[in-house]
């Protein structure tokens, strides 16, 4: 089996600047290690009437968090994503992202992120396991 080999070609539906589809975010780098980005949901991004689908609040603290390592130098990959859905985001309001990096250990990252709506409700959380592979 052939190494996975991890490349950016600006196409990620989360950040690529590329894909026309994409969510298109924008990161902040914090002094505190703390990624971060937000975003405004649109129509096309509910799930119920009005409520953001949570696959997509999912893949937003996911890309948080490997996002982050990216940076960081690791080129790693998600191995197992926990979340924990809080209370609704609607669409049309901003949700803010944060990712920090928890732990590394050898090949192993743990990664912590949330999602916060406009006045600080705590919308999601995530754990996530990250396999460094290059």
């Amino acid at each position: 089996m052939n190494p996975l080999e991890l490349s950016d070609d600006r196409w990620c539906f989360a950040c690529g600047e590329k894909n026309p589809a994409g969510l298109k975010l924008v990161f902040d780098l914090g002094g505190d290690g703390a990624l971060r980005t937000s975003f405004v949901f649109r129509k096309e991004h509910q799930g119920y009437t009005d409520v953001v689908h949570g696959g997509l609040i999912g893949l937003i603290l996911d890309e948080v968090m490997l996002n982050l390592a990216w940076r960081k130098g690791i080129k790693a990959v998600t191995a197992s994503l926990e979340l924990r859905f809080k209370k609704a985001a609607r669409v049309g309001e901003r949700v803010c992202f944060e990712g920090r990096i928890a732990e590394r250990a050898g090949r192993l990252v743990r990664a912590e992120a949330e999602a916060r709506d406009g006045s600080g409700g705590l919308v999601a959380s995530a754990r996530a396991k990250c396999l460094v592979v290059g």
